[in-house]
């Protein structure tokens, strides 16, 4: 008789199995994956971990979590800097001086707000991400950087989209590329999947066993960290997610783009990135690997969600679920 049930062995399935097991309950995690970790498992291939659900940084302003994390990791001093590739030009991301120079020529933030202040000048409230966007960056940075980049990853109308969606993203007027503002960031050295290990030590850990599928052994109480909508077999619809399909390809040159990832905003480039996974730990071997991530239809119970779709209707199904 086991005290928990955990389903699900990511961060949050995981944590719980360590917390209660050193308390003395009695815990068995279950994933219907072959792997623990959730998304955020990482894989060796040539010395190489690939992220193999796409790029995971960890960073945190909470010194508490982080006094907690270094307690499974070492974490080295990685810094997020992503590039943009349009219509092969390069921009630099996230929005920034060094962006704005590319495109304007300008050489200071009141310039850089000028500009994009004329450009915006016909919006007055925002009712779209195609409008909020316009309204953090112009029509310029939207058309090149954002407005492509966004159909391909939600496969929708930029204007059929919240604007909440696009306010998370950081716009400065200072020479910083920095994607994070947090206080602590880095990757743990030797990736991800260590950490999940030694969480786990110590508790029962069933691979390849679907909660709705599989013949379980009692139990008292259950943590499930899966979809909501799933839990409670859609009685109130779908949620709606944005996933994705990464391509892993092994080339043998040591350097093939010279960052870790790479974001191509032209709508016509299949793929939204490519990561190359040895520039997230500062890899020197001779081989690399890069990982193309295409924009996937979801399908429940079929396709893995990544990102909730936060739109009214969406948000509307959730509180039900919630309630």
């Amino acid at each position: 008789m086991y005290d928990y049930l955990i389903v699900g062995s990511g961060f949050f399935g995981s944590i719980c199995a360590q917390e209660l097991t050193k308390i003395g309950k009695k815990v068995l995690v279950i994933d219907k994956r072959d792997h623990i970790g959730g998304n955020c498992y990482t894989e060796n291939r040539d010395g190489i971990n690939l992220h193999m659900y796409g790029a995971h940084i960890f960073h945190t302003s909470n010194n508490e979590v982080w006094r907690y994390i270094n307690k499974f990791a070492t974490f080295n001093n990685y810094r997020h800097q992503v590039v943009a590739n349009y219509s092969d030009e390069i921009f630099s991301l996230p929005f920034n001086m060094w962006t704005f120079n590319k495109l304007w020529g300008v050489k200071s933030p009141m310039d850089a707000i000028k500009k994009i202040k004329e450009q915006s000048m016909n919006i007055k409230e925002p009712k779209n991400l195609e409008e909020q966007a316009i309204k953090l960056v112009g029509t310029d940075v939207y058309n090149k950087l954002i407005k492509g980049y966004t159909y391909k990853q939600w496969m929708r109308d930029p204007k059929e989209l919240p604007k909440e969606i696009i306010k998370r993203l950081p716009v400065r007027f200072t020479y910083d590329n920095n994607y994070f503002n947090e206080l602590h960031q880095g990757i743990p050295v030797g990736g991800y999947t260590p950490i999940f290990k030694k969480l786990l030590e110590g508790c029962d850990v069933q691979l390849n066993t679907d909660y709705f599928k599989s013949e379980l052994p009692p139990h008292d109480k259950v943590i499930f960290t899966g979809p909501i909508d799933k839990f409670f077999n859609y009685s109130y619809g779908h949620l709606e997610y944005k996933t994705v399909h990464l391509k892993h390809i092994r080339r043998g040159t040591k350097n093939y783009q010279g960052n870790s990832v790479v974001n191509y905003t032209d709508y016509l480039v299949p793929y939204t990135r490519i990561l190359e996974h040895k520039h997230f730990e500062f890899g020197a071997q001779d081989v690399t690997w890069i990982s193309h991530e295409y924009p996937t239809p979801y399908v429940p119970d079929k396709t893995e969600p990544y990102y909730p779709v936060n739109d009214k209707i969406n948000n509307e199904i959730y509180r039900k679920y919630k309630h």
